[in-house]
């Protein structure tokens, strides 16, 4: 019995390292087991004006026209009655060190998003490859959504289903070199050389512009300072911009976020604040309002004209039941100019629209 109970024991401690070896081996492979993902949304809408044109007019002379309804000069949602925005597929690869997002984009959002593309390849939203040299750097190649402002192209991340005249203006998408850092648990870091903004595939114009962000995060919230520099045409003339967004949870139902910005190109440009205020009366359902101001600079700006102001206020509510989000929303533009068409075409200064969305995210 001595000898049996003997032998057993010099086996299991013979064993004993391999198990121990083999089962360490298998965790540390569930660990840093790479991971493949596909997910994405798609969206639809309904939009209405209730003082402008939902419809194509007649001009004097019985001539059919193809005119553009009422709808602010701000990116995606103002096409009227049913609509469709977007679909958007990610494909994403991510290993220990390596990996890559491939992010496409279908329909008329996801074409404006993507304006200075070729027709060839304007369904490329973000296309990019990554190596994390440690846990405090990494660096990202090929192209990117915007590290300025405090929306995005993807509904999904958005409170507000329309989007803010900052965002309309700022840049979309960018195609480079960066690296990003991390200093502690807290503190960020971004450095990047560009080609200039929103061309998506190659360089057409041979200059490149530098982008920078510093931020902070912790358990409440964040704020990001972002800055960018460089010339985005063939003249000489550079742009700056210098963005600062932030969002915190101020209760635990009360969420308060923040975006100013200031962009210039030798005297050409706009600058802007807004807030965002969101109240969550359950896990399904909150409400949520954006109250922008945006000037435009005195030598010109991009949305109405030089030297004319903006206020944008939108209320939106938000309801998601499973993968479904559903977003109905009221939204008040006044200009400082009358910039719009009323129903019996007469010019004015406000516009007042309804939209409905359906977003669904898998």
């Amino acid at each position: 019995m001595k000898a049996i109970t003997s032998s057993k024991l010099v086996k299991f401690l013979f064993l004993l390292p391999i198990a121990l070896s083999t089962s360490s081996l298998i965790a540390q492979e569930e660990e840093e087991s790479p991971k493949f993902t596909i997910n994405g949304s798609i969206d639809a809408y309904f939009r209405t004006n209730f003082n402008g044109l939902n419809k194509a007019v007649e001009l004097v002379g019985g001539d059919e026209v193809s005119f553009t309804p009422a709808a602010p000069a701000s990116s995606f949602a103002n096409d009227p009655g049913f609509a469709i925005g977007m679909a958007n597929v990610i494909l994403g690869y991510e290993g220990d060190k390596v990996g890559f997002v491939a992010d496409l984009v279908f329909g008329p959002r996801g074409e404006d998003a993507v304006f200075l593309s070729q027709p060839s390849t304007n369904i490329v939203n973000q296309l990019y490859a990554y190596y994390k040299v440690n846990d405090a750097l990494k660096f990202t190649l090929g192209n990117w959504n915007t590290f300025l402002g405090y929306e995005v192209i993807s509904p999904v991340a958005n409170f507000n289903y329309s989007t803010s005249y900052m965002f309309s203006y700022g840049p979309f998408s960018h195609t480079g070199l960066k690296a990003d850092f991390s200093f502690d648990d807290n503190w960020t870091g971004m450095l990047a050389v560009m080609n200039p903004t929103d061309y998506t595939e190659f360089n057409p114009i041979g200059k490149y512009s530098l982008g920078a962000q510093l931020g902070y995060s912790n358990a409440y919230g964040n704020a990001y300072l972002n800055f960018i520099y460089g010339e985005q045409s063939l003249s000489d003339d550079a742009l700056f911009q210098i963005d600062l967004t932030t969002g915190w949870d101020l209760t635990e139902s009360f969420y308060l976020g923040f975006n100013g910005t200031y962009q210039d190109t030798e005297g050409i440009g706009f600058y802007g604040a807004a807030l965002y205020p969101q109240l969550a009366f359950s896990e399904s359902f909150g409400l949520g309002l954006r109250a922008e101001y945006f000037k435009e600079l005195e030598e010109g700006g991009p949305a109405y004209g030089a030297d004319v102001r903006s206020l944008d206020f939108t209320l939106t509510a938000s309801y998601n039941v499973g993968g479904l989000i559903i977003k109905p929303e009221l939204r008040l533009d006044s200009i400082s100019e009358e910039v719009f068409l009323d129903k019996d075409l007469q010019a004015t200064d406000n516009l007042s629209s309804f939209v409905l969305a359906a977003i669904y995210a898998f």
